[in-house]
């Protein structure tokens, strides 16, 4: 098995392939929100720039952010569980519809509003299936608030790949994002389907430039400035504990334990 230097779930790679190729584009979102194409008159990319101020900043947010038929919506990936991915999705949604309301207009004129979020790891344990699709709804009647409130989950993990079909362009575009060496792509890609052929290449066009490349360079040196000062901070709170528990009397054992120092490290703190 090859593994792939970088997977589709790559935020920078992820914009930078469907930014460039607008048609991949809205066939995704068409895909993932069950709307036929031709039925996408309108479709506009609101945020395709990746500004060169962010390249170096691993917590820039890389969504796309669109305009379809009048609707607004906002697809991002999101590889790592931090605990709070429903809330986070909520405030996206909340920051978007609030902010679409135009001088003049009225709380009737704000458009429906779309938050897909395609995930690498399981959020609804409860739940086999690997799409959750959220609205409104009364708790008791289930009806309908409002139907500008909608939230879209796609769950990676919980997506088998062992029976893929070249008619079924969900399952196929989320198997895009979840192959992780280049004999997963090859599977897709010897189905025969135009469309996954055409993102495939896509891809491996994108990841050979070298702007990527560059923008990729920046966001790994920010990872590791970022864990290095991480573990500077980490430690000179274990040398501020391991002065006070000295002070206060305390072993050099006890010390050791409590911080995680070594005994060399403990000892050379007292006075």
């Amino acid at each position: 098995m090859t593994e792939l230097e970088y997977k589709f779930t790559y935020d920078l790679l992820f914009k930078m392939v469907f930014t460039k190729h607008v048609k991949l584009l809205k066939s995704l979102v068409a895909t993932l929100l069950g709307l036929a194409l031709d039925s996408i008159e309108l479709f506009q990319i609101r945020n395709p720039e990746i500004p060169p101020e962010t390249w170096g900043d691993k917590f820039c947010r890389l969504d796309i952010n669109m305009i379809v038929n009048g609707l607004r919506v906002d697809l991002e990936i999101q590889i790592n569980d931090e605990g709070d991915f429903p809330e986070r999705s909520l405030y996206y949604w909340a920051r978007e519809y609030s902010t679409a309301l135009q001088e003049g207009e009225t709380y009737s004129d704000l458009p429906k509003t779309i938050i897909i979020s395609i995930v690498n790891f399981t959020m609804f344990k409860d739940y086999s299936g690997f799409h959750s699709e959220f609205h409104a709804l009364e708790a008791t009647r289930h009806t309908q608030l409002t139907d500008k409130f909608c939230l879209h989950y796609f769950e990676l993990p919980k997506l088998p790949l062992d029976a893929l079909s070249k008619t079924d362009r969900l399952r196929l575009w989320l198997a895009l994002f979840k192959a992780k060496t280049e004999e997963d792509l090859k599977q897709i890609e010897e189905l025969g389907v135009d469309e996954m052929q055409e993102a495939i290449q896509a891809y491996k066009t994108v990841a050979a430039t070298s702007e990527f490349k560059e923008v990729a360079r920046l966001r790994e040196r920010a990872r590791f400035n970022e864990a290095s000062a991480l573990r500077n901070a980490r430690k000179r709170n274990s040398i501020e504990i391991a002065k006070n528990l000295l002070a206060d009397g305390d072993s050099i054992e006890k010390v050791v334990r409590m911080t995680g120092l070594s005994k060399k490290e403990v000892a050379g703190l007292r006075g």
